[in-house]
């Protein structure tokens, strides 16, 4: 069978290094951003660069959409000039956006208007698992959609699960998120626990990491936290949007998350003073300041 025409959509942090194993693994990928180096990245890595989005997704087989938040997906998919008004019947939709299940849901039902097969998948893993190709992807959907997708997601990810029906992927990205910022925040604050304890702080997090408490967060941030390095990987802002999904989407079916919305709060803190553009690991400045030590 021939390999799948695909469009991508968005060259973030994460959209760029997927949409270049796409490339790799032998896919034809036109892609469109709005920022024109993205797009300059793109072509060097064999892609085909796109002015529009209808230019990117006319003739595609599969649409993969990588954007920030719900607004940007909605309006690339819906808009006027947006993927849907340009796909034809038969296309498949692929949003690896992380958004709140309700807009997965949505965005499907708007599809199946026009003949347009939807996936919600949402991926974890950070920009090192994006650039590896060993992602977490969670799908919601059919199961002959996801099963017809199966190779291009096994291009991007080594741990792929169909979740259950549209939105599911997205409920399953927002417990994910749940756990993350948790665990970052638990990290950070024995980090600074040790350091005032006086305690050799790469020795100690190297017996933690080989004990219980050791977790991918603990060794994918372990450098984060020593070296005081928070370039962005993936950043406090995208996270504080990923809080308001899970409180919102746990206060719908009445589950009680108090653990989550100490950590959103926190998460929210961190961002109100001014570390929103830094990695996540930066949860740590909000202790050090809580601890009263300068950041």
């Amino acid at each position: 069978m021939q390999t799948p025409r695909v469009a991508w959509i968005g060259l973030g942090v994460m959209g760029s290094p997927m949409a270049e194993n796409l490339i790799k693994a032998g896919y034809p990928v036109r892609g469109h951003t709005l920022e024109p180096e993205k797009l300059e990245r793109l072509a060097a890595a064999g892609g085909t660069p796109a002015a529009s989005v209808a230019e990117a997704v006319r003739g595609a087989d599969v649409v993969v959409t990588m954007l920030p938040a719900d607004p940007q997906v909605e309006a690339v998919v819906l808009g006027d000039d947006g993927v849907l008004a340009h796909t034809a019947p038969g296309t498949l939709l692929i949003d690896m956006s992380t958004v709140a299940p309700r807009t997965s849901a949505a965005l499907a039902e708007a599809a199946a208007g026009r003949g347009v097969r939807v996936l919600d998948a949402p991926v974890s893993g950070g920009e090192a698992g994006a650039v590896e190709g060993v992602l977490s992807i969670m799908v919601g959907g059919a199961r002959e959609d996801f099963d017809r997708a199966g190779p291009l997601f096994r291009a991007l990810g080594t741990t792929v699960v169909h979740c259950g029906p549209h939105g599911a992927g997205q409920t399953v990205k927002a417990a994910n998120q749940l756990v993350v910022a948790v665990n970052i925040q638990a990290c950070a604050e024995a980090v600074v626990f040790l350091e005032k304890a006086g305690v050799d702080l790469p020795a100690a997090l190297e017996v933690l990491g080989g004990g219980l408490a050791g977790s991918t967060v603990l060794e994918r941030k372990k450098h984060n936290f020593l070296a005081r390095d928070f370039a962005p990987g993936f950043r406090i802002d995208l996270h504080h949007k990923d809080m308001g999904i899970v409180t919102e989407a746990a206060r719908a079916v009445g589950a009680a998350i108090p653990l989550g919305g100490v950590v959103a709060g926190l998460v929210a803190a961190a961002r109100a003073q001014g570390d929103g553009g830094l990695d996540h690991s930066a949860l740590l400045r909000g202790v050090e300041r809580l601890s009263g030590a300068a950041t």
